[in-house]
């Protein structure tokens, strides 16, 4: 399963090196990124036209970063090879080129020359970088420099970043956290975000009854088992199970693992001693995991199993993992298409995140091609009854393990099926990088939006409070009547009803507070989330788009 472009193993040594000096030198402040105006300066220099250029960078930024990495940098430098030589650019050209480590670098014209030029000027006091004499940093581009001054005014300074995701950070930390605090949203809704969530890989996560085969379509997906894995047909998954890469097989426990600053999982504290006994991280080398992060799940209880009450707050953890996930995958078996009390809140807790779900028939060579017709229509008329959405629901139909597929249970039109469901998933998992960087704007916006909503509501609550007496009375008449405050908030500032929070989970919320304590509503943090939204984005977009359009 390839995710992105060409590794860095598909380059010789020696080419790694040549490359090494040339990636120091243009990355000229030395921060191990190569931005768009660095490249088409350097990119120039190998007299590929501007549309082909246009197409080596998209491949090469294939994450939409806006800049470019080392292991990134090689492969626009092999497109470019590539371009020279007459080949048209397309995103499967290096996968589909033979002897990739031994292609040539490309011809740059005057480079040699501009190298020894520095070499030469050590002396002078050209600063050196890992042995490369670098280029002077040129002044700082402002992120908003598109931007008329009469509305440059309006907006906070973030400097020079060199991602979209460093943009997001500033915009996070200066205009939207303020009014998240201000307001408790992380106490209503989501944890407060940090670094670590902006940095954190893309995360798949795996939700079904025991026996669905959460835990082998992983190992499929890995072509390997990863430590910690167990697979039966009882509930071998006890556990949530975060599978990423690191730089050797092991499991890290769960209260070692919310405890590290470098992780995305500090606020799974939250949650208590009896859910991180239940929680580990399992870590291994492999080239899958340098891209996602894939998260296994305990199977959900169904039958008499349902009964027996959780330590921890399952649900809960389930909400918490999908709103961080780029993608959510319910598993079925084709004997096991009941949807129990248990799964019907676990899908319940999905909701706002409707369009991360994908829906997987697994097992499906296990009957035949009539049986299977039947097991899908009545598949698609359990998830109407629980996905409270008026589309249909894509269902892909597959047989995720290392077995070969049961051949005398489908027939030949069964089996092309078969082959094209599984590719098709496949193809939405392969995209899953490229799109992150997209998934991560849109859902930075949607908290944004959300988090405006939450601070309306809870000032509009504070406005309603009386001044002296009555208070506790108030407050309760309040909570009664949420809805009506809702729709008056809906009302005044002419928002979305769609947008707004369930009603009976804010409710219970707020009974553990004092509507009194709250904030008066703060038109300075509004205008800074609305500028934010109206303006700092889509500056932030434009700089980071391809240098080439």
């Amino acid at each position: 399963m390839v995710t992105v472009s060409a590794p860095i193993a598909s380059c010789s040594k020696a080419h790694q090196k040549i490359y090494q000096k040339w990636f120091n030198f243009v990355d000229s402040d030395g921060d191990g990124r190569v931005t768009g105006d660095d490249a088409t300066v350097f990119f120039a220099k190998s007299n590929v036209e501007k549309p082909q250029l246009k197409q080596v960078w998209a491949i090469a930024d294939s994450k939409r970063q806006g800049f470019l990495g080392f292991n990134e940098f090689i492969t626009a430098m092999q497109l470019l090879s590539l371009a020279q030589a007459g080949y048209g650019i397309t995103a499967n050209l290096l996968r589909t080129t033979d002897d990739v480590e031994l292609l040539e670098p490309p011809v740059m014209e005057g480079l040699d020359l501009l190298l020894a030029k520095h070499n030469g000027s050590r002396n002078n006091g050209v600063p050196e970088t890992n042995g490369v004499l670098a280029v002077q940093p040129a002044p700082a581009k402002s992120l908003f420099t598109s931007m008329l001054s009469k509305k440059s005014s309006c907006h906070t300074s973030l400097g020079k970043v060199t991602s979209i995701v460093d943009g997001l950070k500033r915009l996070y930390n200066e205009k939207l956290k303020p009014l998240e605090v201000a307001y408790r949203y992380n106490d209503f809704a989501s944890p407060l975000l940090t670094n670590t969530d902006f940095d954190a890989k893309p995360m798949v996560m795996l939700l079904g009854q025991y026996s669905t085969g959460k835990t082998t379509f992983i190992k499929h997906l890995l072509k390997s088992n990863y430590p910690g894995a167990h697979i039966g047909p009882e509930p071998t998954t006890d556990r949530f199970i975060v599978v990423m890469g690191g730089p050797d097989e092991r499991s890290v426990p769960g209260n070692t693992i919310a405890v590290q600053a470098d992780m995305p999982f500090n606020t799974l504290t939250t949650f208590g001693g009896a859910f991180l006994s239940k929680f580990e991280c399992s870590q291994m080398p492999h080239p899958l995991l340098e891209h996602i992060t894939f998260v296994d799940t305990p199977g959900v209880l169904s039958g008499e199993k349902q009964r027996t009450q959780r330590s921890y707050d399952f649900t809960g953890v389930i909400k918490w993992f999908a709103e961080k996930c780029d993608l959510i995958l319910l598993l079925f078996d084709p004997h096991k298409l009941d949807i129990s009390d248990e799964f019907k809140r676990v899908i319940s807790s999905l909701h706002g995140q409707e369009d991360k779900i994908r829906v997987v028939l697994n097992k499906a060579d296990q009957v035949d091609t009539q049986q299977l017709m039947r097991v899908y229509g009545a598949l698609m008329w359990s998830l109407g009854k629980v996905l409270n959405t008026p589309e249909v629901t894509r269902v892909y139909v597959g047989s995720f393990n290392d077995k070969p597929v049961n051949k005398e249970s489908l027939d030949s039109m069964g089996k092309e099926l078969f082959e094209k469901e599984q590719d098709d998933l496949l193809v939405d998992l392969m995209d899953i990088p490229k799109k992150a960087c997209d998934r991560q704007i849109n859902e930075f916006v949607k908290r944004a939006r959300a988090a405006k909503i939450h601070a309306y509501i809870i000032s509009q609550l504070k406005k309603e409070m009386p001044a002296m007496m009555g208070k506790s009375k108030a407050q309760q008449k309040l909570m009664k009547n949420l809805e009506d405050v809702f729709a008056k908030v809906q009302r005044e500032f002419h928002l979305p009803a769609g947008d707004f929070p369930d009603v009976e989970h804010f409710r219970q919320v707020l009974g553990a507070y004092n509507i009194d304590k709250f904030e008066k509503l703060k038109p300075k943090m509004i205008q800074a989330v609305d500028e934010m939204l109206g303006y700092d984005i889509p500056d932030l977009l434009k700089n980071f788009k391809n240098p080439y359009e």
